[in-house]
């Protein structure tokens, strides 16, 4: 008889809570077949070992469903860690040997009450001795026992890292260096290096991103952004400032020595097994450097068009123009809108070995596989308008360029557009009626806009609401009048707001999605433009035919429960 494998959370593994037999509670629930436990049943004879250890072996079964289904017959929740949000005061009540040697760990505060997720619920010493270390009154939560220890791996080893870094930082034998030879032995010094590393991956596991690196008069301000929002996580002393600014410099590759003027650099990280890629940029201050990471999701970059928030009709007005030979798709909309993901989206979709694809960007931030990616370097002569020139001798079927910032970079791209080239940028503009409007600014003829562009999408990126704490209410007269004011609207039966949980770090919501409007230029419309049209009337035009806008856009989202009134408020005013 071969040896048992580990068999996790025995007493869970082991004990059904019913007179039944284990196999037919998991039938019953339809967890498995019967064809199945019989396989189990004849493993287990084999074998030995419990039958719950048995079917998660076979891959039948994961390990949560099966402690989901007996933590619930135990009259006890269960909580999946892999999708919740530790609340870091928490699971500091407890020495990290004491999380190791129970596998318990605190997670949450409900009240004055700890919350400790236990991957046996039957330890009542274990119980009795979290209770005791962390002195206050506790409620037991069920999870996995893979999922404690990854959890205890993340937080307690955060935990006792800043400890160490901020201890050694506060010693006299840690000062600020004025000389590079003294600072290269404090940037190397293992607990800079610690913090460094700590900074990046905690970041990518609260899904920043931005990391932002601000010293003060007294310490050093740490910040992720977290769906669109600026959260503070940190103050390290004032001490750790000289040798993590020139740790991060050295990592991005950037010039330590030089502290006057802003550099931008790029460095790549491994964070468990996952490959990300960090864009830094520097700003001096008048307490020092103040250093912003933006973390570069390559995953971000693979999305599907599908997976971005388009509405149904929406989706179809695009699709139908982005396979078209040649034309000028435009994405408009303000910074940090989604604008690249979008247009990244696209290109994957209509990327195929039949197509020679070239961007333009400044910085590239994502790397596309079968796509040839230009680099902006203004100091070398190559600007937009100049790799714009030198991509139309390559023989480009699609080209996509960064951003139009002049008036020459907008000539060509239109110029492009109308030999042949089906070409994708993006614009700073407030909605998709007015960058015609925009374009005539830059200096362009309203004919060679009218002739040469296809299509104009304008979009913003809107907070998803938390699905574990969001609740539904009664919506009020005020906020129907708000949600009308593009058209007449059914009231529905409740929406709903944010509330707050630890999941969501407070702040009741988690994610985000984007909102569309999709301008398709008809025939009439580029009559519109062509007669320098404003850009009320272009708008008009296009609701008339089918294009739905920003506003309502978000209020189908907040109808459907996707989001909030205010969130739809703060993003479309």
């Amino acid at each position: 008889m071969s040896e048992n494998p580990r068999p996790g959370p025995s007493v869970i593994l082991r004990h059904p809570t019913e007179d039944a037999p284990l196999g037919q509670l998991l039938q019953a629930r339809g967890l498995v077949t019967e064809a199945q436990i019989d396989a189990a049943l004849v493993r287990q004879a084999k074998e030995g070992g419990y039958l719950g250890r048995v079917l998660i072996d076979m891959g039948v079964l994961s390990e949560a469903s099966l402690v989901a289904e007996l933590a619930s017959r135990l009259g006890i929740d269960f909580v999946d860690l892999g999708d919740y949000q530790v609340d870091p005061t928490a699971a500091s009540r407890i020495p990290e040997a004491l999380a190791r040697r129970y596998c318990a760990l605190p997670i949450a505060w409900d009240g004055p009450v700890l919350v400790v997720a236990v991957a046996d619920p039957a330890n009542v010493l274990a119980v009795d001795d979290v209770r005791s270390a962390a002195r206050a009154p506790v409620k037991v939560v069920v999870s996995t026992q893979d999922a404690i220890e990854a959890a205890i791996n993340r937080f307690m080893r955060a935990e006792s890292d800043v400890d160490d870094i901020t201890s050694f930082a506060a010693s006299d034998d840690f000062e600020e260096q004025g000389d590079l030879s003294s600072l290269s032995e404090v940037i190397d010094d293992a607990p800079i290096v610690k913090l460094a590393n700590l900074l990046i991956r905690q970041a990518i596991q609260d899904r920043a991103s931005d990391i932002h690196v601000e010293p003060t008069e007294r310490d050093v301000r740490i910040r992720f952004r977290v769906d669109g929002v600026l959260h503070e996580v940190m103050r390290p002393p004032k001490g750790v400032q000289a040798g993590l600014t020139s740790r991060l410099k050295i990592m991005a590759e950037l010039n330590i020595a030089e502290k006057r003027i802003p550099q931008d650099g790029r460095l790549s990280a491994s964070v468990g097994g996952k490959q990300v890629d960090l864009r830094v940029a520097t700003l001096p201050t008048v307490y020092g450097e103040k250093i912003v990471m933006r973390v570069l999701d390559k995953s971000t970059a693979l999305l599907d068009l599908a997976d971005l928030g388009f509405l149904p009709s929406s989706m179809k007005r695009y699709e139908d123009v982005m396979t078209l030979p040649w034309g000028t798709i435009l994405v408009t909309g303000p910074t940090g809108s989604g604008k690249s993901t979008t247009l990244y989206s696209t290109l994957n979709q209509i990327n195929d070995t039949g197509r020679n694809i070239i961007t333009i960007e400044d910085p590239v931030e994502y790397r596309l596989a079968g796509i040839n990616q230009v680099q902006v370097n203004p100091k070398a002569g190559l600007s937009f308008a100049s790799a714009l020139r030198s991509i139309l001798r390559s023989d480009p079927d699609v080209v996509l360029v960064g951003e139009i910032r002049d008036r020459e970079t907008a000539m060509i791209a239109m110029e492009a557009a109308l030999t042949g080239h089906l070409v994708l940028s993006t614009l700073h503009t407030n909605d998709a009626a007015s960058t015609p409007s925009r374009l005539i600014e830059m200096g362009l003829e309203p004919y060679l806009i009218s002739s040469a562009v296809s299509c104009i999408v304008a979009q913003r990126l809107v907070r998803r609401l938390c699905e574990r704490c969001r609740e539904p209410y009664e919506i009020t007269d005020a906020e129907m009048e708000i949600l009308s004011r593009e058209g007449p609207i059914e009231r529905p039966e409740f929406v709903y707001r944010s509330r707050g949980c630890t999941q969501c770090s407070k702040t009741g919501y988690r994610g985000r999605f984007a909102i569309h409007e999709v301008l398709i230029v008809s025939e009439a419309l580029r009559m519109l433009v062509a007669d320098r049209a404003h850009g009320d009337e272009i708008k008009r035009l296009s609701i008339d035919e089918g294009m739905i806008t920003l506003r309502q856009a978000g209020v189908h989202n907040v109808i459907v429960g996707k989001t909030s009134v205010e969130e739809l408020l703060r993003v479309v005013a």
